[in-house]
């Protein structure tokens, strides 16, 4: 018997192991629509919709311009994370972090700041050394955020429509990770 769970692995995911994660990536990201999460889409999320979103990013993933993390514990999607590449050529030390997402089952328990460690290590192995990210005033993600020392930029008022049928504010975060490494996906 099991004491506990094993280390959770993060996995940057290639096209094609992207592409086989869908599935799972579609069933985390219903659970945070079921579970109140402000990321683009309001309950009930069907399945085929939430696979149809996720297909959406297949070229950008197989362009590198997306990156899909995977987290993983004992073999089980349990969370995920993106990060979107500026392309513009003003822009290539910066990315936007999106869709941090971890199932509601195991939340609490660091993942979300396991995720977070590894999408900076990703940001820094591909030449990138400014995050942005917006996530929903006073919810617990925009918490984690401050305590892992993300700055507060501003606060937009009735940015996105909540379950409820109003709007909520959005706040604004940056983090300056200093000076960028040499760019290299293999040692993400």
């Amino acid at each position: 018997m099991k004491d506990a769970a094993t280390a959770p692995e993060i996995e940057v995911l290639a096209a094609e192991r992207f592409r086989l994660a869908i599935p799972e990536l579609a069933g985390l990201l219903i659970d945070a629509v079921d579970s109140g999460a402000s990321v683009g889409f309001l309950p009930p999320l069907n399945v085929a919709d939430a696979k149809h979103w996720w297909e959406t990013l297949t070229e950008d993933v197989s362009a590198k311009r997306v990156l899909i993390l995977l987290l993983r514990v004992d073999g089980r999607a349990l969370g995920t994370a993106q990060l979107r590449l500026a392309q513009l050529p003003n822009a290539r030390h910066r990315a936007e972090v999106a869709k941090v997402l971890v199932h509601s089952s195991v939340r609490r328990r660091g993942y979300g700041r396991t995720l977070m460690d590894a999408v900076e290590k990703v940001a820094r192995n591909t030449g990138r050394r400014l995050l942005v990210l917006d996530t929903l005033t006073g919810s617990d993600a925009e918490r984690l955020y401050a305590r892992l020392g993300w700055t507060r930029v501003a606060e937009i008022p009735e940015y996105a429509a909540v379950p409820n049928g109003r709007f909520a504010a959005t706040t604004i975060y940056y983090k300056d990770l200093g000076p960028p490494s040499s760019p290299d996906l293999r040692s993400a």
